[in-house]
């Protein structure tokens, strides 16, 4: 980037029980190629029960431009807040706590912002597995068909998006569409994008912007993973109507049909067909999917692709449903 420009900077890593990837993902943050003393990193705990605060403060030790705030709420959505209302920076870049971001990661960030490509830039979200299951996991994330649309998981190209991994801001920006929404423990980042752009900003996606993202190692926490995607997915379109977009419809829909056509065909039991035309539709889909990416990334991952790849879908939509039942509850509350 144009050195005549160093506008100061400010990292939020928003963090919770982080103990396993702490350490390398402020490691990275603190080789970065961009000037130290132009740089500040905000590591905002929600209370961790493991050593991620002592793995934090070891570090700060020699580090006197890393502090560690308490975030009593938990959610990042707060965490987020915190940092940026204690921030010193011109321009704010999030970076989660198990996320290794590249060399350049923040010069990158700066250099678009600078240049005035974008009101929010970031990259894509290149997932690297701990484990077999997490390796078919990041495979299963990186294929449209896994995450449809969401282009900051597999997309090659530079591009104006709705949403990116992470974001780069600049701190000007929270002044005029306000912080994050702490009433949703999930999805606060699509939905402060969402405002971003109906407020005119706009968000841009680069490849040339790196970083390292590990995903769930298991299918268990995978699957709460989507369940609670899906649930708050809900909450935002409650507060956001027309933020809905066709791929976040497709898992619902999909449930809808799958489980609905399979109770009314004990009514009626010729809908049975319909079930199961939905039923073979998908296996193939997934089927095809799965070979795709087994192809991509190995063909020892066939075997865990198609269950990951059902375990997103079922989750997100289930969870999609979870939340449209709670909304009564919530609205007597």
């Amino acid at each position: 980037m144009n050195n005549d420009v160093q506008p100061f900077v400010t990292i939020i890593m928003p963090v919770l029980n982080e103990a396993a990837y702490i350490k390398d993902s402020l490691t990275a943050i603190l080789a970065q190629d961009y000037p130290s003393e132009y740089l500040e990193i905000l590591v905002v705990d929600g209370g961790s029960s493991d050593t991620t605060r002592e793995i934090v403060q070891g570090m700060l030790r020699s580090h006197l431009h890393v502090c560690l705030h308490d975030n009593p709420r938990r959610i990042q959505a707060a965490a987020l807040n915190i940092g940026i209302l204690a921030a010193q920076g011109d321009i704010i870049i999030r970076v989660d706590g198990h996320t290794i971001i590249a060399a350049d990661y923040i010069s990158k960030c700066v250099e678009y912002l600078v240049k005035g490509k974008a009101d929010n830039v970031g990259g894509l979200m290149h997932p690297r597995g701990s484990n077999y299951v997490g390796q078919g996991i990041a495979l299963a994330t990186t294929s449209p068909f896994g995450v449809g649309g969401s282009k900051f998981h597999y997309s090659k190209c530079e591009q104006y998006v709705d949403t990116v991994y992470l974001g780069a801001f600049w701190r000007k920006t929270f002044d005029q569409i306000g912080l994050y929404d702490e009433s949703l423990a999930i999805n606060e980042d699509y939905e402060l994008n969402y405002r971003l752009r109906k407020a005119g900003g706009k968000i841009l996606l680069s490849p040339d912007i790196k970083s390292v993202y590990t995903p769930r190692a298991s299918l268990l926490s995978l699957w709460y993973q989507y369940l609670r995607y899906g649930r708050w997915k809900v909450r935002t379109l409650q507060k956001h109507p027309d933020s809905l977009r066709w791929r976040q419809a497709a898992s619902p829909l999909f449930i809808s049909t799958f489980f609905g056509s399979l109770l009314l065909s004990f009514l009626w039991f010729p809908i049975i067909w319909l079930f199961i035309f939905v039923l073979v539709s998908y296996l193939l889909a997934n089927l095809v999917a799965s070979t795709i990416a087994a192809k991509r990334g190995g063909w020892r991952y066939l075997f865990i692709l198609p269950v990951v790849f059902a375990c997103i879908h079922f989750a997100w939509g289930l969870g999609f449903w979870y939340g449209l039942f709670l909304i009564p509850f919530a609205a007597r509350s």
